[in-house]
Protein backbone atom coordinates (compact mmCIF):
# COMPACT_ATOMS: atom_id res chain seq x y z
CA UNK A 1 0.00 0.00 0.00
CA UNK A 2 2.43 2.22 1.08
CA UNK A 3 4.29 1.31 -2.62
CA UNK A 4 1.37 1.92 -4.30
CA UNK A 5 1.10 5.31 -2.59
CA UNK A 6 4.68 6.83 -3.41
CA UNK A 7 4.23 5.35 -7.42
CA UNK A 8 0.89 7.43 -7.59
CA UNK A 9 2.53 10.73 -6.07
CA UNK A 10 5.79 10.08 -8.25
CA UNK A 11 3.42 9.76 -11.08
CA UNK A 12 1.04 12.74 -10.14
CA UNK A 13 4.32 15.17 -9.43
CA UNK A 14 5.33 14.24 -12.74
CA UNK A 15 1.84 14.70 -14.58
CA UNK A 16 2.46 18.32 -12.49
CA UNK A 17 5.76 19.56 -14.10
CA UNK A 18 4.91 18.28 -17.83
CA UNK A 19 1.16 20.11 -17.69
CA UNK A 20 3.12 23.50 -17.54
CA UNK A 21 5.46 22.39 -20.25
CA UNK A 22 2.50 21.81 -22.22
CA UNK A 23 0.13 24.83 -21.56
CA UNK A 24 3.17 27.25 -22.48
CA UNK A 25 4.04 25.04 -25.43
CA UNK A 26 0.27 26.01 -26.85
CA UNK A 27 0.47 29.16 -25.72
CA UNK A 28 3.85 29.81 -27.68
CA UNK A 29 2.29 28.31 -30.74
CA UNK A 30 -0.45 30.21 -30.51
CA UNK A 31 1.66 33.51 -30.53
CA UNK A 32 4.09 32.61 -33.07
CA UNK A 33 0.96 31.87 -35.62
CA UNK A 34 -0.72 34.95 -34.63
CA UNK A 35 2.58 36.68 -35.36
CA UNK A 36 3.18 34.67 -38.77
CA UNK A 37 0.46 36.05 -39.78
CA UNK A 38 0.90 39.56 -39.25
CA UNK A 39 4.55 39.23 -40.69
CA UNK A 40 3.32 37.91 -43.78
CA UNK A 41 0.64 40.47 -44.14
CA UNK A 42 3.52 43.03 -43.42
CA UNK A 43 6.02 41.76 -45.47
CA UNK A 44 3.39 41.49 -48.19
CA UNK A 45 2.06 44.99 -48.20
CA UNK A 46 5.23 46.60 -48.17
CA UNK A 47 5.97 44.78 -51.50
CA UNK A 48 2.36 46.03 -53.34
CA UNK A 49 3.41 50.01 -51.92
CA UNK A 50 6.96 49.70 -53.55
CA UNK A 51 4.49 49.62 -56.83
CA UNK A 52 2.15 51.58 -55.61
CA UNK A 53 1.83 54.96 -53.81
CA UNK A 54 0.02 54.49 -50.43
CA UNK A 55 -1.24 58.41 -51.07
CA UNK A 56 -2.92 56.76 -53.87
CA UNK A 57 -4.51 53.73 -51.96
CA UNK A 58 -5.66 55.85 -49.16
CA UNK A 59 -6.98 58.55 -51.00
CA UNK A 60 -8.26 57.13 -54.80
CA UNK A 61 -11.66 57.15 -55.30
CA UNK A 62 -11.30 54.46 -58.00
CA UNK A 63 -10.82 50.70 -57.16
CA UNK A 64 -10.02 49.04 -60.85
CA UNK A 65 -7.66 46.69 -60.35
CA UNK A 66 -8.30 44.69 -63.36
CA UNK A 67 -8.17 47.60 -65.69
CA UNK A 68 -6.10 46.97 -68.92
CA UNK A 69 -5.37 50.73 -69.61
CA UNK A 70 -5.33 52.42 -66.31
CA UNK A 71 -5.76 50.52 -63.04
CA UNK A 72 -6.96 52.81 -60.33
CA UNK A 73 -5.90 51.28 -56.58
CA UNK A 74 -8.23 53.15 -54.41
CA UNK A 75 -8.89 51.26 -51.10
CA UNK A 76 -11.76 54.09 -50.37
CA UNK A 77 -14.58 52.08 -52.53
CA UNK A 78 -14.11 49.04 -50.43
CA UNK A 79 -14.12 50.53 -47.32
CA UNK A 80 -17.43 52.38 -48.27
CA UNK A 81 -18.74 49.47 -49.03
CA UNK A 82 -17.66 47.29 -45.81
CA UNK A 83 -19.02 50.34 -43.97
CA UNK A 84 -22.73 50.25 -45.73
CA UNK A 85 -22.96 46.68 -44.86
CA UNK A 86 -21.58 47.11 -41.69
CA UNK A 87 -24.21 50.13 -40.87
CA UNK A 88 -27.44 48.73 -41.98
CA UNK A 89 -26.53 45.61 -39.97
CA UNK A 90 -25.95 48.01 -36.79
CA UNK A 91 -29.84 49.42 -37.54
CA UNK A 92 -30.67 45.51 -37.58
CA UNK A 93 -29.08 43.75 -34.74
CA UNK A 94 -28.61 46.68 -32.02
CA UNK A 95 -32.39 47.17 -31.85
CA UNK A 96 -33.53 43.29 -31.71
CA UNK A 97 -30.25 41.93 -29.50
CA UNK A 98 -31.06 44.71 -26.84
CA UNK A 99 -34.44 44.14 -27.21
CA UNK A 100 -33.60 40.35 -26.64
CA UNK A 101 -31.44 40.78 -23.63
CA UNK A 102 -33.77 43.10 -21.49
CA UNK A 103 -35.97 40.26 -22.42
CA UNK A 104 -33.79 37.15 -21.69
CA UNK A 105 -32.61 38.90 -18.41
CA UNK A 106 -35.43 41.11 -16.76
CA UNK A 107 -38.82 39.06 -18.01
CA UNK A 108 -38.32 35.85 -19.07
CA UNK A 109 -38.61 33.22 -16.41
CA UNK A 110 -35.78 30.51 -15.74
CA UNK A 111 -37.61 27.70 -17.82
CA UNK A 112 -38.06 30.03 -21.07
CA UNK A 113 -34.47 32.03 -20.33
CA UNK A 114 -33.11 28.45 -20.70
CA UNK A 115 -34.81 26.91 -24.00
CA UNK A 116 -35.07 30.77 -26.06
CA UNK A 117 -31.32 31.56 -25.33
CA UNK A 118 -29.75 28.24 -26.98
CA UNK A 119 -31.94 28.62 -30.23
CA UNK A 120 -30.98 32.50 -30.45
CA UNK A 121 -26.94 30.92 -30.30
CA UNK A 122 -27.94 28.41 -32.48
CA UNK A 123 -27.84 31.09 -35.13
CA UNK A 124 -24.31 32.29 -34.85
CA UNK A 125 -23.50 28.32 -35.84
CA UNK A 126 -25.25 28.76 -39.43
CA UNK A 127 -22.59 28.51 -41.77
CA UNK A 128 -21.85 32.36 -43.36
CA UNK A 129 -22.20 30.75 -47.04
CA UNK A 130 -25.70 29.63 -46.08
CA UNK A 131 -26.62 33.23 -44.77
CA UNK A 132 -25.14 34.31 -47.97
CA UNK A 133 -27.81 32.68 -50.35
CA UNK A 134 -30.55 33.02 -47.76
CA UNK A 135 -29.74 36.64 -48.48
CA UNK A 136 -29.72 36.29 -52.28
CA UNK A 137 -32.59 33.68 -53.09
CA UNK A 138 -34.83 34.80 -50.14
CA UNK A 139 -34.35 38.13 -48.61
CA UNK A 140 -33.43 40.10 -52.13
CA UNK A 141 -36.61 39.10 -53.92
CA UNK A 142 -38.90 39.80 -50.51
CA UNK A 143 -37.46 43.04 -50.46
CA UNK A 144 -37.26 44.08 -54.33
CA UNK A 145 -41.56 44.07 -53.78
CA UNK A 146 -40.89 46.38 -51.27
CA UNK A 147 -37.74 48.35 -53.58
CA UNK A 148 -38.52 47.95 -57.19
CA UNK A 149 -35.25 49.21 -58.01
CA UNK A 150 -33.16 46.73 -55.57
CA UNK A 151 -30.70 45.21 -57.56
CA UNK A 152 -30.05 41.77 -57.32
CA UNK A 153 -26.67 42.31 -56.35
CA UNK A 154 -26.91 45.00 -53.65
CA UNK A 155 -25.93 46.21 -49.75
CA UNK A 156 -29.17 46.34 -48.29
CA UNK A 157 -30.04 42.47 -48.47
CA UNK A 158 -26.84 41.37 -47.57
CA UNK A 159 -26.84 43.98 -44.45
CA UNK A 160 -29.71 42.72 -43.01
CA UNK A 161 -28.72 39.06 -43.00
CA UNK A 162 -25.47 40.05 -41.22
CA UNK A 163 -27.26 42.24 -39.19
CA UNK A 164 -29.67 38.85 -37.73
CA UNK A 165 -26.36 36.71 -37.57
CA UNK A 166 -24.80 38.89 -35.32
CA UNK A 167 -27.76 39.44 -33.36
CA UNK A 168 -27.18 36.55 -30.96
CA UNK A 169 -23.47 37.65 -30.07
CA UNK A 170 -25.06 41.22 -29.18
CA UNK A 171 -27.98 39.01 -27.34
CA UNK A 172 -25.87 36.45 -25.41
CA UNK A 173 -23.43 39.07 -24.24
CA UNK A 174 -25.71 42.16 -23.38
CA UNK A 175 -27.44 39.23 -21.48
CA UNK A 176 -24.37 37.93 -18.99
CA UNK A 177 -23.49 42.05 -18.91
CA UNK A 178 -27.46 42.85 -17.30
CA UNK A 179 -27.68 39.37 -15.35
CA UNK A 180 -24.31 40.36 -13.46
CA UNK A 181 -25.89 43.29 -11.94
CA UNK A 182 -26.70 42.41 -8.28
CA UNK A 183 -30.56 42.38 -7.40
CA UNK A 184 -30.27 44.48 -4.37
CA UNK A 185 -30.27 47.43 -7.18
CA UNK A 186 -33.21 46.15 -8.64
CA UNK A 187 -34.74 45.87 -5.70
CA UNK A 188 -33.89 49.40 -4.47
CA UNK A 189 -35.60 50.76 -7.58
CA UNK A 190 -38.82 48.74 -7.42
CA UNK A 191 -38.72 50.49 -3.73
CA UNK A 192 -38.86 53.53 -5.23
CA UNK A 193 -41.44 52.99 -7.27
CA UNK A 194 -40.09 52.56 -10.70
CA UNK A 195 -41.86 49.87 -12.61
CA UNK A 196 -39.86 46.69 -14.25
CA UNK A 197 -39.71 48.31 -17.63
CA UNK A 198 -37.87 51.24 -15.68
CA UNK A 199 -35.90 49.76 -13.63
CA UNK A 200 -34.53 47.50 -17.12
CA UNK A 201 -33.99 50.92 -18.86
CA UNK A 202 -33.25 53.57 -16.78
CA UNK A 203 -31.33 51.03 -14.25
CA UNK A 204 -30.38 47.92 -15.50
CA UNK A 205 -28.96 49.32 -18.66
CA UNK A 206 -26.67 52.00 -17.30
CA UNK A 207 -25.09 49.78 -14.73
CA UNK A 208 -24.14 47.14 -17.42
CA UNK A 209 -23.27 49.57 -20.39
CA UNK A 210 -19.38 48.64 -20.54
CA UNK A 211 -20.76 44.87 -21.56
CA UNK A 212 -23.40 46.06 -23.68
CA UNK A 213 -21.20 48.63 -25.88
CA UNK A 214 -18.53 46.27 -25.87
CA UNK A 215 -20.63 43.64 -27.11
CA UNK A 216 -21.86 45.65 -30.04
CA UNK A 217 -18.19 46.50 -30.87
CA UNK A 218 -16.92 42.93 -30.80
CA UNK A 219 -20.39 42.14 -33.23
CA UNK A 220 -19.82 44.99 -35.45
CA UNK A 221 -16.19 44.03 -35.52
CA UNK A 222 -17.96 40.65 -36.75
CA UNK A 223 -19.74 42.27 -39.06
CA UNK A 224 -16.62 44.37 -40.82
CA UNK A 225 -14.82 41.20 -41.31
CA UNK A 226 -17.80 38.72 -43.14
CA UNK A 227 -17.03 37.37 -45.92
CA UNK A 228 -19.21 34.86 -47.53
CA UNK A 229 -22.60 36.75 -47.32
CA UNK A 230 -20.91 39.50 -48.98
CA UNK A 231 -19.47 37.72 -51.66
CA UNK A 232 -22.83 35.65 -52.62
CA UNK A 233 -25.09 39.08 -52.22
CA UNK A 234 -23.56 41.66 -52.06
CA UNK A 235 -21.83 41.68 -55.73
CA UNK A 236 -18.31 43.02 -57.01
CA UNK A 237 -18.99 46.54 -57.70
CA UNK A 238 -17.19 49.40 -55.88
CA UNK A 239 -18.22 52.57 -55.61
CA UNK A 240 -18.19 55.57 -53.05
CA UNK A 241 -22.04 56.58 -53.02
CA UNK A 242 -24.42 56.48 -50.70
CA UNK A 243 -27.08 53.92 -52.76
CA UNK A 244 -27.64 50.61 -50.99
CA UNK A 245 -29.78 49.48 -53.60
CA UNK A 246 -26.93 48.81 -56.24
CA UNK A 247 -24.27 46.36 -56.24
CA UNK A 248 -21.35 46.71 -53.72
CA UNK A 249 -18.05 45.38 -53.11
CA UNK A 250 -16.33 45.28 -49.61
CA UNK A 251 -12.79 44.71 -48.43
CA UNK A 252 -13.32 40.93 -47.98
CA UNK A 253 -15.40 40.43 -51.28
CA UNK A 254 -12.51 41.51 -53.11
CA UNK A 255 -10.37 39.13 -51.38
CA UNK A 256 -12.45 36.38 -52.06
CA UNK A 257 -12.57 37.60 -56.22
CA UNK A 258 -8.37 37.50 -56.04
CA UNK A 259 -8.11 34.54 -54.43
CA UNK A 260 -10.40 32.70 -56.70
CA UNK A 261 -7.86 32.82 -59.23
CA UNK A 262 -8.27 36.50 -61.14
CA UNK A 263 -5.08 37.30 -60.50
CA UNK A 264 -1.35 35.49 -60.93
CA UNK A 265 1.14 34.84 -58.58
CA UNK A 266 3.42 37.97 -58.06
CA UNK A 267 1.11 40.25 -59.87
CA UNK A 268 0.10 43.91 -58.54
CA UNK A 269 -3.24 42.37 -58.14
CA UNK A 270 -1.69 39.58 -55.83
CA UNK A 271 -0.05 41.15 -53.68
CA UNK A 272 -3.39 44.41 -53.73
CA UNK A 273 -5.06 41.39 -51.61
CA UNK A 274 -2.46 41.85 -48.56
CA UNK A 275 -2.92 45.54 -48.70
CA UNK A 276 -6.27 45.17 -48.37
CA UNK A 277 -6.04 42.65 -46.08
CA UNK A 278 -3.83 44.73 -44.14
CA UNK A 279 -6.24 47.79 -43.73
CA UNK A 280 -8.84 45.01 -43.04
CA UNK A 281 -6.97 44.08 -40.03
CA UNK A 282 -6.02 47.60 -38.88
CA UNK A 283 -9.96 48.21 -38.84
CA UNK A 284 -10.68 44.84 -36.32
CA UNK A 285 -7.58 45.79 -34.33
CA UNK A 286 -8.99 49.24 -34.14
CA UNK A 287 -12.63 47.68 -32.67
CA UNK A 288 -11.21 45.21 -30.63
CA UNK A 289 -8.87 47.85 -29.06
CA UNK A 290 -12.31 50.09 -28.60
CA UNK A 291 -14.18 46.82 -27.18
CA UNK A 292 -11.68 46.44 -24.88
CA UNK A 293 -11.11 50.50 -23.99
CA UNK A 294 -14.90 50.69 -23.38
CA UNK A 295 -15.13 47.63 -21.13
CA UNK A 296 -12.59 49.33 -18.62
CA UNK A 297 -13.57 52.78 -18.94
CA UNK A 298 -17.21 52.54 -18.01
CA UNK A 299 -17.13 48.98 -15.88
CA UNK A 300 -18.73 49.20 -12.73
CA UNK A 301 -17.50 46.94 -9.65
CA UNK A 302 -20.01 45.64 -7.11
Amino acid sequence: MIMEKKQQRKNGFSFEKIVPGLLLLTAIISVLTTLGIVFTLIFETVTFFTEIPLKEFLTDKKWYPFSKTEASFGILPLIMGTLKVTGIAALVAVPIGLASAIYLSEYASDKARRMIKPILEVLAGIPTIVYGFFALTFVTPVLQKIVPSLEIFNALSPGIVIGIMITPMIASLSEDAMSSVPNSIREGAFALGATKFETAIKVILPAALSGILASIVLALSRAIGETMIVSVAGGSTPNMDMDVTTSIQTMTAYIVQVSTGDAGYGTTIYYSIYAVGMTLFVFTLLMNLLAQFISLRFREEY
